[in-house]
């Protein structure tokens, strides 16, 4: 079950600072017609039991990891306030133990985030763009007109002080109670740590969590590589940020590290300055040199909170997201190979039953999935983070659109390196065509997260423009897909050349673009993806997590 209980449950209170701040409900004027209220659907997830082979560990280590899911429990409730509002505990509690209730707690608010963001709560109205960032009264173009330095920055809230007047609230301030007590969690579970360097890295997330500098943390992770047990925690992701693109979501993985998987990953980030080198792209689109400490380890995940918890569920993370640590150190990509193996079997191979030509449906396989995944996160770090047209950062340049396309180019140039590796003979006794069928039923299973997810819509942008190039091919007849190896191909170079040439010109109009034409579901597609719905094809895991599910009450 989704915790919903946090450490410490009461706003902290800013006295006037916080009038006007964000509510859940939409502006007056916004609501120019009804929206549509759909269904709670609580049905669409299937449930697993979040476990892993814990006799390894120590008697310390497990403690340290009861502290460590304490502490997780803190970013659920800051999401929770994030994403809907900070009375989200009394609304909770206003809705019982209903269906509604439960499909809230999936969703961390009262909107479908796996059906475009559609309310299932009567007269909730429609779901901020900002979510809880900014006042919801606020629009973009007050936002850019007013003079509030550090108006872009990942941590702070954006706020109405007495007069209406904008005003910052960093996270440190408008949270202090709860990151206090996550920081006394994490330097007690750095007490329990068998290795140092893990332990000293606790230590400086604790000071980042209470002060918002989480660079310094960020780098030291990189170099952190003896540790079973490790956490992600913290504000991360931007996605929740559908507005700008600016403000980070906390959230936090409890992991233990698969030493065997991690081992026979480690040496495949090393190809990745000589695959910069190769992409198909002109010389200045790809004149930046990814960091030579990237490292790619499996895991498997205890404990999940706040937004990676929320809607779909992630199932490899490539951190840090800041660009000046991913030039410096390069990435971690960490692999949850539990909650990988629970999506391939619970959701990849029925929809394969269903929609793959039974020709390719042998070339379905979990081996695949979990490489083209993996390939997936390695391939954030390739490309270019700093725009050759002086828009600055790739990031700040696309805006809100950066997401879905940062996302979608991981996904192809990890099909990119998948076909680069297996011809220079690095991938051994492998077929390629198990890469490239798993890849397209993975697409199938990715837009059913919705058009409000950035890997959503990254599929449906490369679905369309697949289909266009004739490599994914639908049987009329059967109903079924087939994958045009060749022709697949041309696809992957093309597909490339167009989202790194977006990045690197920091075209936020031609991302846009790309995005409203290809990023919709078509009759037909809609018309095989209601087969799934009718075969009853879940379209994402929730968990059962914790303490007790993990034995260690």
């Amino acid at each position: 079950m989704i915790s919903t209980n946090s450490v410490f449950v009461s706003c902290l209170c800013l006295s006037a600072i916080l009038i006007a701040s964000c509510s859940a409900e939409a502006p007056p004027e916004a609501a120019v017609e009804p929206l549509v209220t759909v269904e709670p659907r609580p049905e669409i997830y299937a449930e697993f039991a979040l476990t892993a082979d814990l006799s390894v560990l120590t008697e310390n280590q497990h403690e340290m990891i009861g502290l460590l899911i304490a502490a997780s429990e803190i970013m659920d409730g800051l999401f929770w306030r994030q994403a809907y509002g900070d009375d989200y505990e009394d609304w909770l509690a206003s809705l019982g133990v209903a269906e509604e209730r439960r499909f809230a707690e999936l969703n961390y608010g009262p909107w479908d985030r796996l059906d475009d963001e559609k309310p299932f709560i009567k007269g909730v109205g429609a779901k901020p763009l900002g979510a809880n960032f900014y006042p919801v009264d606020m629009t973009r173009e007050e936002f850019d007109a007013a003079y509030l330095p550090g108006k872009n920055g990942h941590y702070s809230l954006i706020r109405r002080d007495e007069s209406g007047e904008l005003i910052l609230i960093p996270f440190h301030v408008a949270y202090a109670d709860e990151l206090l007590a996550a920081a006394r969690l994490l330097r007690e579970a750095a007490d329990l740590a068998e290795s140092q360097d893990f332990a000293n890295y606790l230590k400086l997330r604790a000071a980042a969590l209470i002060s918002d500098e989480y660079q310094v943390s960020d780098l030291y992770w990189m170099d952190v590589k003896d540790n079973e047990v490790d956490v992600v925690i913290g504000p991360i992701e931007f996605y929740e940020d559908r507005l700008f693109g600016h403000r980070a979501a906390y959230e936090s993985y409890v992991l233990i590290k698969d030493l065997e998987w991690s081992a026979s990953l480690a040496r495949f980030a090393t190809f990745l300055p000589e695959l910069q080198q190769g992409l198909p792209v002109p010389d200045e689109y790809k004149q930046e040199s990814p960091g030579s400490d990237s490292d790619l380890n499996a895991y498997d995940v205890v404990y999940y909170a706040g937004h990676s918890n929320a809607g779909s569920k992630t199932i490899a993370i490539n951190l840090p997201n800041e660009e000046e640590v991913q030039l410096q150190k390069g990435t971690r990509r960490l692999q949850l190979k539990n909650a990988m193996q629970a999506k391939f079997d619970k959701i990849l191979e029925p929809i394969a039953d269903e929609l793959v030509d039974e020709a390719q449906r042998r070339h379905v396989t979990f081996d695949a999935f979990f490489a083209n995944t993996m390939f997936h996160e390695v391939a954030h770090g390739l490309g270019i983070k700093n725009t050759i047209t002086g828009k600055g950062l790739v990031r700040e340049a696309l805006l809100e659109i950066d997401g879905s396309i940062e996302e979608g180019k991981a996904d192809i140039l990890g099909l990119y390196m998948v076909s680069e590796l297996q011809e220079a003979g690095e991938l051994g006794d492998v077929d390629l065509r198990d890469y490239y069928v798993t890849f397209m039923t993975s697409v199938f299973r990715s837009i059913r997260f919705g058009a409000s997810s950035a890997h959503g819509k990254a599929n449906m942008v490369r679905f369309n423009f697949f289909v266009e190039r004739g490599a994914f091919v639908r049987n009329a007849e059967t109903g079924r897909y087939s994958v045009d190896f060749d022709r697949m191909h041309e696809a992957i170079a093309a597909l490339s050349e167009k989202l790194l040439t977006l990045q690197g010109d920091g075209d936020y109009e031609g991302a846009l673009e790309l995005t409203n034409t290809k990023g919709v579901i078509g009759d037909q597609l809609q018309a095989d993806l209601d087969r799934l719905t009718r075969a009853s094809i879940p379209v994402d895991i929730v968990f059962n997590q914790g303490i007790s599910v993990l034995g260690l009450d």
